[in-house]
């Protein structure tokens, strides 16, 4: 049976600070350099998927652009999916589940707290909150691999193989 490797990444640090509607909030600087670095690492590890699904919301497309550049893939392996934002985990499983049998490793670009509820829904074991309650703050990369096919993604039908904060990154 085929394993599927599945990446869910939280959105980078966005700017809280300027007056625009939720959907239009931009990275901040330190959110931009946080997606380029998770981008070079996730290359060193090679993580570099087959397709990336975001959000449209500015913040999760930013973040999708600047972690695909990093991995010097072409952007074309981007497909923003309005249902990712505001999403719950119904609604994200079935947005994986459409995705081709040929994407053996597909990268999910989304917000909280649907990222963190995607990740205990879909894992076998139990995942232990950090002391600040966080599983995926900003720029978090969790990897999960599952044997099957997409369209047969179920919950706790994946092992959670890493997850990775971007703050535990070696700077460039």
């Amino acid at each position: 049976m085929e394993k599927k490797s599945l990446l869910l990444l939280r959105h980078a640090k966005s700017d809280r600070n300027i007056e625009v509607e939720d959907w239009l909030r931009p990275l901040k600087k330190r959110g931009v350099q946080a997606a380029k670095d998770m981008g070079h690492w996730m290359v060193e590890q090679g993580l570099q998927p087959d397709l990336i699904i975001s959000s449209p919301a500015k913040r999760a497309i930013s973040t999708a652009k600047k972690v695909c550049k990093a991995m010097e893939l072409d952007a074309s392996i981007i497909q923003q999916d309005e249902r990712v934002y505001n999403a719950t985990v119904d609604l994200l499983k079935q947005v994986l589940r459409e995705c081709p049998a040929s994407a053996g490793r597909v990268l999910l670009v989304g917000h909280n707290p649907a990222l963190e509820a995607l990740l205990t829904d879909l894992v076998q074991q139990s995942v232990d909150v950090p002391d600040d309650g966080k599983l995926l703050p900003t720029t978090a990369l969790a990897e999960l691999q599952f044997s099957g096919a997409w369209s047969e993604l179920e919950s706790q039908s994946a092992a959670l193989v890493a997850l990775t904060r971007v703050k535990t990154l070696q700077a460039d």
